[in-house]
């Protein structure tokens, strides 16, 4: 039974670009998504880290064609929701529009794909406004620690960096306009790019406009030279001061392997770190509601191209009690480990993240916010499918068999944040 209760059209067009439709009723709502497959991910030449963020900015500032102001205009005007996010992975572009807006949009899209254009001063701008994101957001505790925990969990892959980038990298990146334009060049191509669009549309006629707008666009992407990272065969340990007053946290970072729809034991590990530190799981109810030793506790598993991490943490009320919490953790890892999971408890869990997946299939723009990670991940949706069939197949020994290899003391990064006061 196929998953997305959508039809799903997909044309690839010759110079490479993706085109994915999903028509839905929507009462005359549509969104366009442009990802691009390209994150901090592919920001491989030391000391140029933070760039995919950078042009998350720079794309808004418009092209010789449609300037900045005319394109903020244009969408005001057609009463457009537009924005746009940077992770590991890909770059997205979104806009929530009516559907008889469409091919304007296209329009406006396709011009600043394949023309943006800015000054070295509005570069200079735009540089010093990111580096002031990256200096607000190092004030929360949560992510100066999974900042260090990235740095010190990979040696030589490029999710060793946040998607900002390296702060000493973010400082310099005004001097580096020329890099700038060859970063867009390399990597905003046809071919590293999915077209999405779901509503209340017409997939031939939206097929035909996305013809007549990104035809012309020429192809030219370079692939990025992503090193391989080593076995990891040592637990590491951090401890990082927080420079102010906060309460300790702890992060476990479990190495995990790339997403592979066809791979029984990555699928297991989604299910397995919701099975063992979820909402309903012993650990949590122990911590969290019984004791209310933590003041919370989440865990996740990161969907990547290549392998990364699953991670785990937790906020500890006492700092007199973080080793206990630690090792309540510890114990919930172990546990997994040697016992296998209820089948029903698991079958519960199944049925439940299906149909979670589902119910947030509400609007077209939501619809594309669900799914644009796995088409960056995969290139389509054909992963997204094979996956959930995955997830269906799974039995409690996969799970047992996934906590083995992946709770594994000498694969994980263990993390300690303090306050210096």
């Amino acid at each position: 039974m196929s998953l997305l209760p959508f039809p799903v059209h997909q044309h690839r067009f010759d110079n490479g670009l993706k085109l994915i439709v999903l028509p839905m009723p929507s009462n005359g709502a549509a969104s366009l998504w442009s990802i691009v497959r390209t994150g901090s991910r592919d920001e491989y030449e030391p000391g140029r880290s933070g760039f995919a963020h950078f042009f998350e900015h720079m794309m808004f500032r418009g092209t010789e064609k449609v300037p900045s102001d005319l394109y903020q205009k244009t969408l005001i005007e057609l009463g457009a929701d537009g924005n746009a996010y940077t992770t590991d992975d890909l770059t997205a572009y979104h806009l929530a529009i009516a559907s008889e807006d469409l091919e304007r949009v296209m329009e406006l899209e396709s011009d600043r794909f394949q023309n943006l254009d800015y000054a070295e001063s509005d570069f200079k701008t735009e540089a010093g406004a990111v580096y002031g994101e990256y200096r607000k957001t190092k004030s929360d505790p949560i992510f100066a620690l999974y900042e260090a925990i990235r740095e010190t969990a990979f040696e030589t892959h490029t999710y060793g960096h946040t998607t900002l980038g390296y702060e000493q990298d973010i400082a310099i990146m005004p001097t580096l306009y020329e890099f700038s334009r060859q970063f867009f060049k390399r990597y905003y191509r046809p071919e590293n790019t999915v077209l999405l669009v779901v509503g209340d549309v017409d997939p031939a006629e939206v097929t035909r406009m996305a013809e007549r707008h990104y035809g012309g666009w020429q192809p030219g992407y370079v692939a990025p030279e992503i090193p391989s990272e080593p076995d990891q065969v040592a637990e590491k340990r951090i401890e990082t001061v927080y420079p102010g007053r906060t309460l300790p946290l702890i992060w476990l970072a479990y190495k995990i392997g790339r997403t592979d729809p066809g791979d029984r034991l990555r699928a297991a590990a989604d299910l397995l770190v919701e099975l063992t530190f979820g909402e309903t799981s012993d650990v949590y109810r122990d911590l969290v509601l019984k004791r209310q030793a933590v003041e919370f506790l989440a865990a996740y598993t990161n969907s990547n191209r290549d392998p990364s991490l699953l991670d785990v943490y937790a906020r500890v009320k006492d700092p007199a009690k973080t080793d206990a919490v630690l090792a309540a953790l510890d114990r919930a890892a172990d546990l997994a480990r040697e016992k296998l999971v209820d089948a029903k408890r698991l079958d519960e869990l199944k049925t439940r993240q299906r149909y979670g997946f589902l119910m947030r299939l509400e609007t077209p723009d939501a619809v594309a916010q669900a799914i644009a990670r796995p088409i960056a991940i995969d290139g389509d949706l054909n992963g997204l499918e094979r996956l959930y069939e995955t997830y269906a197949s799974l039995t409690p020994d996969d799970i047992r068999e996934a906590a083995r290899n992946v709770f594994s003391p000498e694969r994980r990064t263990v993390g300690l944040l303090k306050s210096e006061q």
